[in-house]
């Protein structure tokens, strides 16, 4: 059996999440202290791969 993988704050900080395993792209390092209150911030403002580009660009 295989351990049990968690991708719920990657994909916070990394909406676009798939796109960028498949590319071997850099992640968006998850800001915990923005989870769970006050605005969007740490929901809409982390950057998208095609605004930061893919390695090997």
């Amino acid at each position: 059996m295989a351990p049990p993988i968690s991708y719920g704050a990657l994909f916070l900080a990394n909406p676009d999440l798939p796109q960028r395993l498949e590319a071997g792209a850099p992640l968006n390092t998850p800001d915990p202290t923005r989870f769970y209150g006050g605005d969007h911030s740490g929901y809409t403002d982390y950057p998208r791969l095609d605004a930061v580009g893919s390695k090997g660009d």
